[in-house]
């Protein structure tokens, strides 16, 4: 559709309006009184979730609009290096509509989960200002927006974590939530200052063509790889990464809303500040390297972990966490479309099953509890995973597979993934029947991740660099350890009912049930530091 300059202007400005009128009517629930929003109780909640429900509406109409009229990049608001401006681009479309639309699901699931509570209006308040924040941190467009919506989504989190202040685990797990914030957002302010001297700018449509550049480095290279490096730091810190991850379990203490937006929203917020700045970050393969290393490893740290855990939430909690650690391991390899697809398919999972964690406790079991399944004999273990092997790189071949370093680890976890499933199957019953229908569910699965993958490859390739370097020797090592250690985690998982009798899985199991004590070991620190503080 060709439009003249003026009927394009005018598409542009009622989009970007659409896109803000909700973020901000949101926000402004900070300035209502929380006594007065207590005092209003349920109908206040019911505004709320109302209000919710209008910014995904009007999300979702931008969005249309967006994609159905050509429009030129938003003009920035402000003066100068202060000049503030939204990014409507495919990125930060899809991310606004999921936040948005786990918002309103939330937000409306509250009007009950909190009836009769007497501050019920503060929690729908701040969950709804919490909201407003995470969505005007996906559609910034200017680094320093960004690490505003950043800092202030942190501080608004904080009030929920803290919603029943009289319960001690709930302020501990608040307290150091609250000090690993701060640790990140001092490595994305360092990363704002470092930005300016080494670009001259905060914008990022700006940033981003000087990346694109040949002198993208400036004057100072180093500095710029500074900037790659703090920015990786702060969504490790954001996402709840190893060694700074043990906040995450400890908050279930907060009411189950909290749990739903945190973890199927607010975490993410780590991922996706290395796929939006992943033109500045793919500038320094040390970051991304480091990445990678480290969301490998938590993926499988807190997975082990996770079996073991027999509390519902915490399993969930430690589900995220391994989530998250993937993730990262996607962003690393820079796979950036696939761990977008990756963020939004696990968001609207944990969503659910946060929100009906209360009616599935019953049938919740921990994995590493002997269930009288045989352990995997290594031969039937070595043909499920060949089968599984055929499934995934077979119809991976019919969408045409790019086979590169980073695909084959991708597709390799993947790979194992479908093994696992197949095992499960094969053991539970030993049914032959039910493992034809596990060949139909895997290949169903291989044929869904090709085809999602394949789609968020195109509509987000306008937004995301092409980042395929070629690896040294050390790292195409870094890179067999790590499929090595996620097929230990498979033969681990299928070997659990005969090493759960012996001395040795016993007492692998009482450590890993306790988070191998990273826990405690930062309690003691946090109280060394600050003994009588309390947040």
């Amino acid at each position: 559709m060709d439009l003249t300059p003026s009927a394009a202007s005018a598409a542009t400005s009622l989009t970007t309006l659409l896109a803000m009128a909700g973020p901000l009517a949101l926000l402004a629930l900070v300035l209502v009184p929380s006594r007065l929003a207590n005092q209003a109780g349920k109908s206040f909640a019911r505004a709320v979730a109302a209000l919710a429900l209008c910014a995904f509406v009007l999300i979702a109409l931008a969005a249309l609009f967006h994609t159905l009229i050509p429009q030129p990049a938003a003009r920035p608001i402000g003066f100068g290096a202060a000049s503030v401006n939204i990014l409507l681009d495919p990125l930060s479309l899809t991310m606004a509509l999921l936040v948005s639309f786990l918002s309103a699901v939330v937000t409306r699931y509250s009007v009950n989960y909190l009836g009769g509570d007497a501050r019920q209006g503060y929690f729908c308040k701040w969950l709804a200002v919490t909201s407003g924040c995470v969505l005007v941190l996906v559609l910034s467009g200017n680094l320093l927006a960004f690490t505003l919506a950043w800092i202030a989504t942190s501080l608004g989190l904080h009030q929920l974590l803290t919603f029943f202040g009289d319960r001690p685990a709930a302020r501990g797990a608040a307290r150091k939530k609250f000090l690993i914030s701060r640790l990140g957002e001092a490595c994305i302010v360092g990363a704002l200052i470092l930005t300016w001297h080494c670009h001259g700018t905060w914008d990022f449509h700006q940033l981003f063509a000087l990346a694109e550049s040949p002198g993208a480095g400036g004057v100072h290279p180093g500095l710029c790889g500074a900037v790659s490096i703090l920015l990786v730091l702060g969504a490790i810190l954001k996402s709840a990464q190893f060694p700074f991850h043990s906040w995450l379990p400890e908050t279930m203490e907060t009411p189950t809303p909290v749990s739903a937006l945190m973890h199927a929203g607010i975490i993410n917020a780590g991922g996706f500040l290395v796929v939006r700045l992943s033109p500045l970050i793919v500038l320094s393969p040390a970051a991304l390297n480091v990445l990678a290393v480290v969301g490998a490893f938590t993926a499988i740290f807190a997975s082990a972990v996770m079996l073991t855990q027999t509390s519902v939430k915490r399993s969930l909690a430690y589900s995220t966490i391994a989530q998250m650690g993937f993730m990262m391991l996607q962003c690393g390899l820079g796979a950036f479309a696939l761990a977008i697809l990756h963020i939004v398919a696990h968001s609207l999972y944990k969503a659910y099953a946060f929100l009906s964690s209360g009616s599935i406790v019953q049938m919740s079991k921990s994995a590493w509890t002997p269930s009288g399944r045989p352990a995997a004999h290594p031969g039937i273990l070595a043909a499920i995973l060949l089968t599984a092997i055929s499934i995934t790189w077979g119809i991976g071949s019919l969408f045409g597979l790019t086979v590169n370093h980073g695909a084959l680890l991708l597709g390799s976890v993947f790979t194992m993934a479908v093994a696992y499933l197949l095992w499960n199957l094969w053991s539970s019953s030993h049914r032959w029947g039910l493992v034809g229908a596990g060949l139909g569910l895997s290949s169903l699965a291989a044929l869904s991740y090709f085809t999602l993958h394949a789609v968020f490859e195109w509509l987000l390739a306008p937004a995301l660099p092409h980042y395929a370097p070629p690896r040294a020797a050390w790292e195409l090592g870094v890179m067999a350890l790590i499929a090595l250690l996620f097929l230990a985690l498979l033969v681990l998982q299928s070997q659990l009912p005969a090493w759960s009798g012996a001395r040795l899985g016993q007492a692998l199991y009482v450590h890993a049930s306790r988070g191998f004590y990273l826990g405690s070991y930062a309690h003691r620190f946090l109280a060394s530091l600050s003994p009588k503080t309390t947040l």
